[in-house]
């Protein structure tokens, strides 16, 4: 069927089956060129560029420079399912690269991949090749490239000549067409380039963090064991969850290490990690300066001060069950007794002791008279 391209609607990309050699000058290693085409639907203006490889960054980057060499972009995308494009091909409803349709959004531009083994979904792309091959790869097939840089400034010197060259049954070229028909169709470019963002889908871990470049950032808890996708700036990290984003981190890059919202936590590991010496204490000022010094001296006596954080958190709990006043007279009478416990403070709270006044003075133990006491004088 013939088809008809609105202008402005469609571009079209593919990759060219030819490669041509990048050889690097110290070592000799030659790396084969994969040539990268798009060409508008209407005027079949076309763009060329050679890449080191096929994959993402690449793909991303080589739409982002044809974006800004049509000085626009069009309303659809029409790419093969290359996997950088297409992370699982379909015919009805193919799965695309997250990362790929982010760019597709920040353009305002929508993909729809040609059909699986469907060459004639992207005629203009395959005859695009099929010039680019004839054209360009074909008349430097005997030259020696030693950067990518080299070799793209010969692919664009002979691009201007391709789109400028007069078509040989209308009238015009694709340049002409382009300014005249294509150029004010295409919706104009962000006032932002789009920034790669590197993708990742990890497993978020039992501890409510999700493993990104070997640094640890956290997620709502209820999410452990979901997977969910990271998307990777040079200064973020985003994390989405069924299409919405749940966080934004700032990135990291030390290994090993952890990003943590308190807001991630479950209720219990927030107030676990609210257990520091000087906020119990604190806490423990409040009732009194009785109950203050008692959880500074259970805090000294053990040899790490964690050890006595269950202590100290016991003895405030009390306040719950007895009035602020019977604990304070607790703990007076605790550290009289040197009873540093959250046990002893209970059970003098439970016998009512706390009410007790406490004398503070030794038992006096009467001299005892026996027969068998010689008593002192005997030695003299």
């Amino acid at each position: 069927m013939r088809q008809e391209h609105r202008a402005g609607e469609k571009m079209f990309i593919d990759f060219a089956g030819k490669t041509m050699p990048v050889t690097d000058p110290s070592t000799g290693e030659v790396t084969d060129a994969q040539i990268f085409v798009a060409v508008l639907g209407a005027s079949n203006y076309t763009y060329a560029e050679a890449l080191p490889s096929q994959n993402l960054p690449c793909w991303i980057g080589a739409h982002i420079r044809a974006f800004e060499y049509f000085n626009g972009v069009s309303e659809i995308l029409i790419p093969d399912n290359l996997g950088s494009g297409v992370t699982k091909a379909c015919r009805y409803e193919p799965d695309l690269n997250p990362v790929y349709l982010r760019l597709a959004q920040h353009y305002g531009t929508a993909i729809i991949p040609a059909r699986p083994a469907k060459p004639k979904d992207k005629p203009k792309v395959e005859v695009g090749v099929q010039i680019v091959t004839r054209w360009i790869i074909a008349a430097l097939r005997h030259h020696t490239f030693f950067s990518f840089g080299e070799l793209n400034a010969k692919i664009w010197e002979l691009l201007e000549h391709l789109n400028t060259r007069p078509f040989k049954k209308i009238k015009g070229s694709r340049r002409e067409l382009y300014e005249t028909l294509e150029r004010s169709c295409l919706k104009p470019l962000p006032a932002e380039k789009y920034r790669y963002i590197g993708f990742r889908r990890p497993t978020v871990n039992i501890d409510y963090h999700v493993d990104v470049e070997k640094h640890f950032y956290s997620v709502p808890y209820q999410l452990v064991r979901k997977k969910v996708e990271a998307f990777l700036t040079a200064d973020t990290v985003e994390v989405f969850h069924n299409n919405r984003r749940i966080v934004i981190h700032v990135r990291s890059f030390k290994e090993g290490g952890y990003t943590t919202l308190t807001e991630h936590m479950p209720k219990s590991h927030q107030k676990h990690r609210e257990w520091t010496p000087s906020r119990i204490i604190t806490w423990a000022e409040k009732t009194g300066p009785a109950t203050k010094t008692l959880v500074e001296t259970i805090l000294t006596v053990r040899s790490h001060p964690e050890q006595g954080f269950r202590s100290c958190l016991g003895i405030l709990s009390l306040s719950k069950k007895y009035s602020p006043e019977r604990l304070e007279a607790a703990a007076q009478r605790t550290i009289r007794i040197r009873g540093y416990s959250y046990k002893s403070v209970k059970s003098i709270l439970a016998t009512g002791l706390d009410r007790v006044p406490f004398e503070g003075k030794k038992e006096v133990i009467p001299p005892i008279h026996h027969d068998n006491i010689r008593g002192k004088e005997y030695y003299e």
